[in-house]
Protein backbone atom coordinates (compact mmCIF):
# COMPACT_ATOMS: atom_id res chain seq x y z
CA UNK A 1 0.00 0.00 0.00
CA UNK A 2 1.39 3.02 -1.04
CA UNK A 3 0.77 6.18 1.18
CA UNK A 4 1.77 10.21 0.77
CA UNK A 5 1.48 12.25 3.51
CA UNK A 6 1.67 16.36 3.08
CA UNK A 7 2.51 18.67 6.23
CA UNK A 8 3.95 21.98 6.32
CA UNK A 9 0.74 24.02 5.21
CA UNK A 10 -0.82 26.97 6.71
CA UNK A 11 -1.87 30.74 6.52
CA UNK A 12 0.77 33.65 5.66
CA UNK A 13 1.11 36.96 4.87
CA UNK A 14 1.58 38.20 0.80
CA UNK A 15 5.82 38.38 0.32
CA UNK A 16 5.93 35.43 2.95
CA UNK A 17 8.13 31.86 2.38
CA UNK A 18 6.07 28.47 4.00
CA UNK A 19 7.82 25.27 3.05
CA UNK A 20 5.35 21.82 2.38
CA UNK A 21 6.68 18.36 3.05
CA UNK A 22 5.21 14.92 1.26
CA UNK A 23 6.57 11.59 2.96
CA UNK A 24 6.51 8.27 0.91
CA UNK A 25 6.26 4.97 1.82
CA UNK A 26 5.01 1.74 1.25
CA UNK A 27 7.16 1.06 -1.99
CA UNK A 28 10.63 2.01 -3.68
CA UNK A 29 10.18 4.80 -5.57
CA UNK A 30 13.16 4.93 -7.77
CA UNK A 31 11.93 5.09 -10.80
CA UNK A 32 9.01 7.31 -10.12
CA UNK A 33 8.53 11.24 -10.25
CA UNK A 34 7.12 13.15 -7.16
CA UNK A 35 5.17 15.53 -7.93
CA UNK A 36 3.08 19.11 -6.70
CA UNK A 37 -0.65 20.08 -7.75
CA UNK A 38 -2.70 22.55 -6.05
CA UNK A 39 -6.19 23.22 -6.20
CA UNK A 40 -8.12 26.57 -5.78
CA UNK A 41 -12.06 26.95 -4.96
CA UNK A 42 -14.19 26.69 -7.78
CA UNK A 43 -10.79 25.89 -10.19
CA UNK A 44 -9.65 22.54 -11.64
CA UNK A 45 -6.46 20.96 -10.04
CA UNK A 46 -3.36 22.66 -11.63
CA UNK A 47 -0.14 21.16 -12.05
CA UNK A 48 2.77 22.87 -9.49
CA UNK A 49 6.20 21.39 -10.17
CA UNK A 50 7.88 17.43 -9.96
CA UNK A 51 10.96 15.92 -10.00
CA UNK A 52 12.67 13.07 -10.76
CA UNK A 53 13.14 10.47 -7.86
CA UNK A 54 17.02 11.25 -7.73
CA UNK A 55 16.47 14.96 -7.56
CA UNK A 56 18.67 15.28 -10.83
CA UNK A 57 15.86 17.04 -12.86
CA UNK A 58 13.28 19.24 -12.10
CA UNK A 59 9.47 20.32 -13.98
CA UNK A 60 7.70 23.75 -13.14
CA UNK A 61 4.56 25.68 -14.20
CA UNK A 62 4.89 29.31 -15.24
CA UNK A 63 3.04 30.91 -13.04
CA UNK A 64 5.71 29.80 -9.98
CA UNK A 65 9.01 29.60 -12.18
CA UNK A 66 11.73 31.32 -10.04
CA UNK A 67 9.58 31.47 -6.91
CA UNK A 68 9.04 27.67 -5.80
CA UNK A 69 12.03 24.69 -5.75
CA UNK A 70 11.03 21.53 -5.57
CA UNK A 71 13.41 19.06 -4.02
CA UNK A 72 14.47 15.77 -2.57
CA UNK A 73 17.50 15.60 -0.80
CA UNK A 74 19.22 12.16 -0.83
CA UNK A 75 16.72 10.16 -3.20
CA UNK A 76 14.84 9.56 0.17
CA UNK A 77 11.31 9.12 0.78
CA UNK A 78 10.60 12.43 1.45
CA UNK A 79 9.72 15.65 -0.88
CA UNK A 80 9.93 19.74 -0.30
CA UNK A 81 7.97 21.98 -2.17
CA UNK A 82 9.92 25.26 -0.81
CA UNK A 83 7.31 28.63 -1.96
CA UNK A 84 9.13 32.09 -2.06
CA UNK A 85 7.35 35.66 -3.04
CA UNK A 86 4.34 33.70 -2.11
CA UNK A 87 0.97 35.68 -3.75
CA UNK A 88 -2.50 35.55 -2.87
CA UNK A 89 -3.43 33.68 -6.11
CA UNK A 90 -1.38 30.46 -4.89
CA UNK A 91 -3.89 29.98 -2.13
CA UNK A 92 -4.90 26.50 -2.51
CA UNK A 93 -4.92 23.18 -1.57
CA UNK A 94 -1.78 21.28 -2.31
CA UNK A 95 -1.26 17.74 -3.20
CA UNK A 96 1.86 15.13 -3.42
CA UNK A 97 1.70 13.27 -6.06
CA UNK A 98 3.84 10.08 -8.04
CA UNK A 99 3.95 8.45 -10.95
CA UNK A 100 6.35 6.99 -13.76
CA UNK A 101 8.03 9.26 -15.79
CA UNK A 102 6.78 10.04 -18.95
CA UNK A 103 9.70 10.53 -21.86
CA UNK A 104 9.10 13.81 -24.01
CA UNK A 105 6.68 15.36 -21.77
CA UNK A 106 6.27 17.85 -19.06
CA UNK A 107 5.13 15.61 -16.66
CA UNK A 108 2.28 18.03 -16.02
CA UNK A 109 -0.57 15.71 -16.74
CA UNK A 110 -2.21 14.79 -13.66
CA UNK A 111 -3.46 11.23 -15.13
CA UNK A 112 0.56 9.92 -15.10
CA UNK A 113 0.42 10.05 -11.34
CA UNK A 114 -0.81 7.00 -9.85
CA UNK A 115 -0.66 8.01 -6.12
CA UNK A 116 -2.02 10.85 -4.29
CA UNK A 117 -1.87 12.16 -1.11
CA UNK A 118 -5.00 14.11 1.28
CA UNK A 119 -3.61 17.82 0.64
CA UNK A 120 -2.56 20.30 2.61
CA UNK A 121 -3.83 23.97 2.92
CA UNK A 122 -1.69 26.95 1.55
CA UNK A 123 -3.33 30.10 2.22
CA UNK A 124 -2.19 33.60 1.51
CA UNK A 125 -3.57 36.47 2.74
CA UNK A 126 -2.59 39.69 1.53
Amino acid sequence: QVQLVESGGGLVQAGDSLRVSCAASGRTFSSYIMGWFRQAPGKEREFVAAVSWSGLSTWYADSVKGRFTIFSPDAKNTMYLQMNTLKPEDTAVYYCAAGLYRYGTTQQGASQYDYWGQGTQVTVSS
